[in-house]
């Protein structure tokens, strides 16, 4: 299934490069500063060093007209011109600077129904800055050496509940609404497998989560704001399905259709 990038903002970093100094006097950000009392006998010479006392400031923590936002607390700061991230993007605010719960949509529906492109058509449409897409296919289990060995004869039933870590999407889920950076595993459906590396992603303004068995977890089915449920005929989804496993995922297309009588078609007459 295919995915939606996103530039993920580095930590601490600022939108166009500015300079520290600059950051903190745009947004009276908590940022230590040496003064220095200057001895009247001893000009200061720009290659020559600093002479005389020096003293050391009080920190301070002070907060500018044009900054919307700077507490101990947040992990984002705005001015006229630049947006400064530190941990992760926060809870979201309204005109007031009161937090504000992003918003969640659910996406169902069957193997190659096109969830993912209605996804993207979401965003699309949404004037918002910033969108996250969690996908369920992200999730799968890790499998063992018997497992392994099914899957590489298309014997294992990718399509249950049970072979997804829906805990670990819950609890990703959850720490995403509440504004946190989570690292999100990376699926690998040529090897059956988990990458090494993950992908980091940030709690945003409106978050999509999609997959095939998302509506059969109520636990997940409680944190959607919206449910989405893309209905496509079984005969298109069948055609997509075998284009894309046997172009991009490596299958033959025997297996495919193997695999798709005996789970696939069974398991979404059962839980879709």
């Amino acid at each position: 299934m295919a995915c939606v990038a996103f530039t993920d903002a580095p930590s601490s970093a600022s939108s166009d490069g500015g300079s520290s100094d600059d950051l903190c006097y745009e947004t009276g950000v908590n940022f230590e500063k040496e003064s220095v009392v200057e001895s009247q006998e001893s000009p200061q010479s720009p290659v020559s060093p600093r002479t005389g006392q020096r003293v050391r400031r009080e920190r301070t923590l002070s907060l500018s007209k044009s900054a919307k936002s700077a507490t101990k607390t947040d992990t984002v700061l705005r001015t006229r011109q630049r947006t400064i991230y530190t941990s992760g993007r926060p809870p979201w605010y309204d005109t007031h600077g009161q937090s504000i719960e992003c918003f969640v949509i659910g996406i169902c529906g069957g193997s190659a129904s096109g969830k993912t492109t209605v996804a993207q058509k979401i965003i699309e449409a949404l004037d918002v800055p910033w969108v996250t897409l969690l996908s369920l296919d992200s999730f799968y289990k890790v499998l063992n050496e018997d497992q392994h060995r099914l899957a590489h004869n298309n014997e294992y039933n990718f399509d249950h509940p049970e072979s997804f870590d829906l805990d670990l999407l819950v609890e990703t889920l959850r720490k995403l609404k509440e504004g946190k950076r989570v690292e999100v595993p990376i699926y690998n459906f040529v090897t059956h497998s988990r990458e090494k590396q993950t992908k980091t992603m940030y709690g945003a303004n409106v978050i999509i989560c999609e997959g095939i068995l998302i509506f059969a977890n109520k636990t997940l089915v409680d944190m959607m704001d919206m449910k989405v449920f893309i209905d496509t005929d079984s005969d298109i989804r069948l055609a997509r399905r075998l284009r894309r496993d046997i172009t991009e995922r490596g299958r033959d297309l025997e297996g495919v259709i193997k695999q798709y009588n005996q789970f696939v078609k069974p398991m979404f007459d059962f839980y879709i």
